[in-house]
């Protein structure tokens, strides 16, 4: 499948105004759309609570029942720095400063993913080609999943609507043992090629996959033995899994939410981009500001896709303007209240897909 093209509407385009809106908030109000320091405070308070439960975990060996509770919390912990840290890190906007934003994206090495492949697979990729079966690698969970339409039914979809939990608690230790590894080797995304790897992308994925190997499996057993760091590894990545995999989930597979294809001769999409990332992209209890915290403001997916480069932090002040500017121009904006509807939300949309 070639790349899709958008479609571009004559000036003033939606896309356009509400940029300029953006940027004009930012003017007046004197803030900078990078990371501050309630982000910047989050963040200490997350690598402190990874340390303080890992340390404790591997060397002091606690009872079961606190270990437990602990490697539950790691889990939650090292989601959370995924979200907040890495992610934004990532798109570059953490800090205006170029080398911190490298140095929060790299936090992904240590937890045990790759953030070459992460850039590919998701600042690339994804935020690009949003819910474009074929394109988009997120919702290519095929044979096992349908997550579109146009992708091919088989009779095991019947019961996604059940299973998926399974595959969701499982997506953590995949990732890190095995999908990369498909992503590195095959040197390809889905459909889309991989970017050429430099002999430094070669040393830091394989120098930080043998890291996280020591980190996470050899130590631990060392210290605890096998059973009890399998046992502990896996509530900890099961945890890990199901969080990081709800939180995207909830964001584009939902009932509301569009999966466009291009024109089968043209390869042009219908709509210009930022259209498209409104009506594939869905946000989730967006005045709870506990989840917001821990979330890293996933929960405001469609102002995160609008403007990745902008911080999670400035993302409850923007949706307003957003709306507004959707009202105006008569384009979706679709929001769940609470973080329940959009569980029960994705839940019937993969029951729909299942029996569609």
């Amino acid at each position: 499948m070639s790349t899709p093209k958008f479609a571009t509407p004559p000036p003033p385009s939606f896309h356009a105004e509400l940029k300029a809106r953006i940027n004009n908030y930012f003017k007046e109000t004197g803030k900078k759309p990078t990371g501050n320091a309630v982000l910047y405070s989050k963040a200490i308070i997350l690598m402190v609570a990874f340390i303080s439960l890992y340390v404790h975990l591997v060397f002091f060996t606690p009872v079961v029942w606190v270990a437990i509770l602990e490697c539950v919390l790691l889990g939650c912990v090292v989601s959370a720095i995924g979200f907040n840290i890495m992610h934004d890190g990532g798109h570059g906007s953490f800090s205006t400063n170029k080398v911190l934003n490298e140095v929060a994206a790299f936090s992904l090495e240590v937890l045990g993913g790759s953030s070459f492949m992460w850039n590919m697979k998701h600042n690339v990729i994804h935020h690009a080609y949003t819910n474009i079966d074929g394109v988009d690698d997120d919702i290519d969970i095929q044979p096992w999943m349908r997550m579109s339409t146009t992708q091919p039914k088989y009779k095991l979809h019947k019961y996604q609507h059940i299973y998926f939990w399974i595959l969701y608690a499982l997506l953590y230790i995949l990732w890190v043992f095995v999908m990369d590894f498909q992503k590195y080797f095959k040197a390809r995304i889905g459909a889309m090629p991989l970017k050429k790897m430099t002999a430094w992308d070669h040393v830091v994925f394989w120098s930080f996959k043998v890291f996280y190997l020591f980190l996470f499996v050899v130590l631990p057993i060392y210290t605890v033995g096998f059973i009890s760091w399998l046992v502990g590894y896996l509530i900890f990545g099961i945890v890990t899994g199901l969080v990081i995999s709800i939180v995207f989930q909830l964001a584009h597979t939902v009932e509301h939410t569009h999966f466009p294809m291009p024109n089968e001769d043209t390869g042009k999409m219908e709509d210009e981009w930022a259209i498209h990332q409104l009506k594939t992209t869905a946000n989730f209890a967006p005045r709870n500001k506990v989840i917001s915290w821990f979330v890293g403001g996933l929960n405001f997916q469609v102002e995160h896709h609008l403007f990745p480069k902008i911080s999670h932090v400035h993302y409850p002040h923007i949706s307003r303007i957003i709306k507004q500017t959707c009202q105006e121009f008569g384009v979706p904006y679709i929001e769940y209240p609470k973080m329940r509807h959009a569980v029960a939300s994705h839940v019937a949309f993969l029951k729909e897909m299942g029996r569609k």
